[in-house]
Protein backbone atom coordinates (compact mmCIF):
# COMPACT_ATOMS: atom_id res chain seq x y z
CA UNK A 1 0.00 0.00 0.00
CA UNK A 2 1.51 3.35 -1.01
CA UNK A 3 1.35 6.59 1.01
CA UNK A 4 -1.82 7.91 -0.61
CA UNK A 5 -3.62 4.59 -0.23
CA UNK A 6 -2.60 4.43 3.44
CA UNK A 7 -3.79 7.98 4.08
CA UNK A 8 -7.12 7.41 2.34
CA UNK A 9 -7.73 4.31 4.44
CA UNK A 10 -6.66 5.98 7.70
CA UNK A 11 -8.82 9.02 7.03
CA UNK A 12 -11.77 6.79 6.24
CA UNK A 13 -11.36 5.11 9.64
CA UNK A 14 -10.95 8.42 11.46
CA UNK A 15 -14.06 9.87 9.81
CA UNK A 16 -16.04 6.76 10.68
CA UNK A 17 -15.47 7.49 14.37
CA UNK A 18 -15.95 11.26 13.90
CA UNK A 19 -18.59 11.72 11.18
CA UNK A 20 -19.12 15.36 12.18
CA UNK A 21 -16.05 16.16 10.04
CA UNK A 22 -17.28 14.48 6.86
CA UNK A 23 -18.40 17.70 5.16
CA UNK A 24 -15.08 19.44 5.86
CA UNK A 25 -13.11 16.38 4.76
CA UNK A 26 -14.87 16.38 1.39
CA UNK A 27 -13.06 19.62 0.52
CA UNK A 28 -9.63 17.92 0.63
CA UNK A 29 -8.43 16.71 -2.80
CA UNK A 30 -7.48 13.02 -3.15
CA UNK A 31 -3.73 13.63 -3.35
CA UNK A 32 -1.09 12.68 -0.78
CA UNK A 33 -0.29 16.21 0.40
CA UNK A 34 -3.93 17.15 0.99
CA UNK A 35 -4.76 13.81 2.59
CA UNK A 36 -1.79 14.17 4.95
CA UNK A 37 -3.12 17.55 6.05
CA UNK A 38 -6.51 15.94 6.61
CA UNK A 39 -4.97 13.06 8.54
CA UNK A 40 -2.96 15.39 10.74
CA UNK A 41 -6.00 17.59 11.35
CA UNK A 42 -8.16 14.62 12.34
CA UNK A 43 -5.62 13.15 14.74
CA UNK A 44 -4.93 16.59 16.22
CA UNK A 45 -8.58 17.03 17.21
CA UNK A 46 -9.14 13.37 18.14
CA UNK A 47 -9.97 12.76 21.80
CA UNK A 48 -7.63 10.45 23.74
CA UNK A 49 -9.15 7.03 23.28
CA UNK A 50 -8.02 3.58 22.15
CA UNK A 51 -7.69 2.85 18.45
CA UNK A 52 -8.21 -0.46 16.68
CA UNK A 53 -5.37 -2.76 15.75
CA UNK A 54 -5.85 -2.24 12.00
CA UNK A 55 -5.66 1.53 12.41
CA UNK A 56 -2.56 1.39 14.60
CA UNK A 57 -0.70 -0.97 12.28
CA UNK A 58 -1.38 1.26 9.27
CA UNK A 59 -0.68 4.47 11.17
CA UNK A 60 2.58 3.15 12.63
CA UNK A 61 3.84 1.99 9.26
CA UNK A 62 3.00 5.33 7.63
CA UNK A 63 4.55 7.50 10.35
CA UNK A 64 7.75 5.49 10.44
CA UNK A 65 8.10 5.72 6.67
CA UNK A 66 7.51 9.49 6.70
CA UNK A 67 10.09 9.99 9.45
CA UNK A 68 12.61 7.82 7.59
CA UNK A 69 12.05 9.90 4.46
CA UNK A 70 12.63 13.12 6.42
CA UNK A 71 15.93 11.64 7.61
CA UNK A 72 16.83 10.45 11.10
CA UNK A 73 19.82 11.95 12.91
CA UNK A 74 21.52 9.52 15.28
CA UNK A 75 22.85 10.98 18.51
CA UNK A 76 26.25 9.31 18.09
CA UNK A 77 26.81 11.32 14.89
CA UNK A 78 26.80 14.63 16.79
CA UNK A 79 29.91 16.47 17.96
CA UNK A 80 29.88 17.94 21.49
CA UNK A 81 30.29 21.68 22.00
CA UNK A 82 31.50 21.07 25.54
CA UNK A 83 31.96 17.88 27.55
CA UNK A 84 28.57 16.15 27.57
CA UNK A 85 26.80 19.10 25.92
CA UNK A 86 25.64 19.16 22.31
CA UNK A 87 23.88 21.67 20.06
CA UNK A 88 21.75 20.44 17.17
CA UNK A 89 19.51 22.41 14.83
CA UNK A 90 16.67 20.45 13.29
CA UNK A 91 13.35 18.70 13.70
CA UNK A 92 13.36 17.04 17.13
CA UNK A 93 10.94 14.36 15.89
CA UNK A 94 13.79 13.01 13.71
CA UNK A 95 16.43 12.87 16.46
CA UNK A 96 17.46 9.43 17.68
CA UNK A 97 18.33 9.84 21.35
CA UNK A 98 17.20 7.94 24.42
CA UNK A 99 14.73 10.72 25.18
CA UNK A 100 13.42 14.02 23.87
CA UNK A 101 11.67 16.71 25.87
CA UNK A 102 8.27 18.02 24.85
CA UNK A 103 7.18 21.52 25.86
CA UNK A 104 3.72 20.42 26.95
CA UNK A 105 0.61 22.18 28.22
CA UNK A 106 -0.98 21.40 31.57
CA UNK A 107 -3.31 18.80 30.03
CA UNK A 108 -0.27 16.88 28.68
CA UNK A 109 -2.39 15.52 25.82
CA UNK A 110 -0.94 17.71 23.09
CA UNK A 111 -2.05 20.55 20.87
CA UNK A 112 -5.60 20.25 19.53
CA UNK A 113 -5.23 22.97 16.87
CA UNK A 114 -5.17 21.22 13.46
CA UNK A 115 -1.71 21.31 11.86
CA UNK A 116 -0.40 23.86 14.35
CA UNK A 117 3.34 24.41 14.09
CA UNK A 118 4.18 24.08 17.79
CA UNK A 119 6.53 21.34 18.97
CA UNK A 120 3.76 19.78 21.08
CA UNK A 121 1.67 19.25 17.95
CA UNK A 122 4.59 17.80 16.00
CA UNK A 123 5.62 15.35 18.70
CA UNK A 124 2.08 14.06 19.21
CA UNK A 125 1.45 13.84 15.45
CA UNK A 126 4.57 11.86 14.58
CA UNK A 127 4.47 9.71 17.71
CA UNK A 128 0.93 8.58 16.92
CA UNK A 129 -2.43 8.58 18.66
CA UNK A 130 -1.05 6.24 21.34
CA UNK A 131 0.86 9.13 22.93
CA UNK A 132 -2.24 11.22 23.62
CA UNK A 133 -3.91 8.26 25.30
CA UNK A 134 -0.83 7.55 27.43
CA UNK A 135 -0.68 11.19 28.55
CA UNK A 136 -4.40 11.25 29.31
CA UNK A 137 -3.90 8.18 31.52
CA UNK A 138 -1.22 10.03 33.49
CA UNK A 139 -3.52 13.00 34.07
CA UNK A 140 -6.41 10.75 35.04
CA UNK A 141 -4.24 8.86 37.53
CA UNK A 142 -2.93 12.00 39.22
CA UNK A 143 -6.35 13.65 39.22
CA UNK A 144 -5.21 17.14 38.30
CA UNK A 145 -3.52 19.07 35.49
CA UNK A 146 0.24 18.87 35.29
CA UNK A 147 1.89 21.67 37.31
CA UNK A 148 4.61 23.79 35.73
CA UNK A 149 8.17 22.79 36.53
CA UNK A 150 7.61 19.04 36.83
CA UNK A 151 8.04 16.21 34.31
CA UNK A 152 6.45 12.96 33.21
CA UNK A 153 7.77 10.22 30.92
CA UNK A 154 6.10 8.05 28.28
CA UNK A 155 7.12 5.77 25.48
CA UNK A 156 7.88 7.52 22.19
CA UNK A 157 5.92 5.06 20.02
CA UNK A 158 6.74 5.91 16.38
CA UNK A 159 9.45 8.49 17.03
CA UNK A 160 13.09 7.41 16.59
CA UNK A 161 13.84 8.21 20.24
CA UNK A 162 12.87 5.76 23.00
CA UNK A 163 11.02 8.08 25.38
CA UNK A 164 9.31 11.46 25.52
CA UNK A 165 9.64 13.54 28.65
CA UNK A 166 6.78 16.01 29.05
CA UNK A 167 7.27 19.21 31.00
CA UNK A 168 5.11 22.32 31.39
CA UNK A 169 7.08 25.54 31.34
CA UNK A 170 5.93 28.88 32.73
CA UNK A 171 3.71 31.03 30.51
CA UNK A 172 5.02 34.58 30.55
CA UNK A 173 3.17 37.85 30.03
CA UNK A 174 5.67 40.68 29.87
CA UNK A 175 9.00 40.38 31.69
CA UNK A 176 9.59 37.06 33.48
CA UNK A 177 9.29 37.11 37.26
CA UNK A 178 11.67 35.27 39.58
CA UNK A 179 8.99 32.61 39.96
CA UNK A 180 8.95 32.18 36.17
CA UNK A 181 12.74 31.77 36.14
CA UNK A 182 12.63 29.25 38.99
CA UNK A 183 9.89 27.23 37.29
CA UNK A 184 11.81 27.13 34.01
CA UNK A 185 14.94 25.91 35.79
CA UNK A 186 12.81 23.31 37.55
CA UNK A 187 11.62 21.98 34.17
CA UNK A 188 15.22 21.18 33.23
CA UNK A 189 16.12 19.66 36.60
CA UNK A 190 12.94 17.57 36.68
CA UNK A 191 13.57 16.16 33.20
CA UNK A 192 17.19 15.36 34.00
CA UNK A 193 16.26 13.62 37.25
CA UNK A 194 13.50 11.63 35.53
CA UNK A 195 15.82 10.64 32.68
CA UNK A 196 18.43 9.46 35.17
CA UNK A 197 15.82 7.54 37.16
CA UNK A 198 14.77 5.63 34.03
CA UNK A 199 18.30 4.86 32.90
CA UNK A 200 18.48 7.20 29.92
CA UNK A 201 21.96 8.14 28.75
CA UNK A 202 21.07 10.89 26.27
CA UNK A 203 18.33 13.51 26.34
CA UNK A 204 17.45 16.32 23.94
CA UNK A 205 15.84 19.51 25.23
CA UNK A 206 13.74 21.79 23.07
CA UNK A 207 13.60 25.51 23.89
CA UNK A 208 11.06 25.22 26.71
CA UNK A 209 8.56 28.10 27.12
CA UNK A 210 10.00 30.27 24.34
CA UNK A 211 7.29 29.58 21.77
CA UNK A 212 3.63 29.87 22.66
CA UNK A 213 4.55 30.65 26.30
CA UNK A 214 6.61 33.75 25.34
CA UNK A 215 9.63 33.41 27.65
CA UNK A 216 12.40 35.65 26.20
CA UNK A 217 14.69 33.43 24.16
CA UNK A 218 18.08 34.62 25.38
CA UNK A 219 17.15 34.53 29.05
CA UNK A 220 15.52 31.11 28.66
CA UNK A 221 18.67 29.75 27.02
CA UNK A 222 20.88 31.16 29.77
CA UNK A 223 18.71 29.46 32.40
CA UNK A 224 18.73 26.21 30.42
CA UNK A 225 22.50 26.04 30.01
CA UNK A 226 23.23 27.12 33.59
CA UNK A 227 20.76 24.64 35.09
CA UNK A 228 21.94 21.71 32.98
CA UNK A 229 25.60 22.41 33.75
CA UNK A 230 24.91 22.62 37.48
CA UNK A 231 22.99 19.34 37.39
CA UNK A 232 25.66 17.50 35.40
CA UNK A 233 28.43 18.82 37.64
CA UNK A 234 26.67 17.27 40.63
CA UNK A 235 25.52 14.14 38.79
CA UNK A 236 27.61 13.45 35.66
CA UNK A 237 26.72 10.73 33.22
CA UNK A 238 23.91 12.10 31.10
CA UNK A 239 24.62 13.49 27.64
CA UNK A 240 22.49 16.53 26.80
CA UNK A 241 21.49 17.93 23.43
CA UNK A 242 20.10 21.43 23.16
CA UNK A 243 17.80 21.19 20.17
CA UNK A 244 16.96 24.39 18.30
CA UNK A 245 14.91 25.00 15.20
CA UNK A 246 15.46 28.66 14.31
CA UNK A 247 18.63 30.47 13.33
CA UNK A 248 18.06 32.92 16.18
CA UNK A 249 18.06 30.15 18.79
CA UNK A 250 21.05 28.47 17.19
CA UNK A 251 23.07 31.68 17.45
CA UNK A 252 22.08 32.15 21.10
CA UNK A 253 22.99 28.62 22.17
CA UNK A 254 26.13 28.55 20.05
CA UNK A 255 27.33 31.68 21.82
CA UNK A 256 26.51 30.24 25.26
CA UNK A 257 28.16 26.88 24.59
CA UNK A 258 31.35 28.10 22.92
CA UNK A 259 34.45 27.57 25.09
CA UNK A 260 35.45 30.84 26.75
CA UNK A 261 38.72 31.12 24.79
CA UNK A 262 36.72 31.23 21.52
CA UNK A 263 34.27 33.94 22.53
Amino acid sequence: MNELESLLQLNKMLLAESPQYLAQAAAFPPDAEAQWRLFRSLVNVRAPRPAGGDFLALQDSLLQKITACKGVTAFHSLTPMQKGLYLWQGDITTLQTDGIVNAANSGLTGCYHPCHQCIDNAIHTFSGVQLRLACASIIKAQGRPEPAGQAKITRAYNLPCRYVLHTVGPAVAGAPSQKDRDLLASCYRSCLALAEKHGLRSIAFCCISTGEFHFPRREAAEIAVKTVKEYLNASPGLLVVFNVFTEEDHKIYHDLLRPLKHR
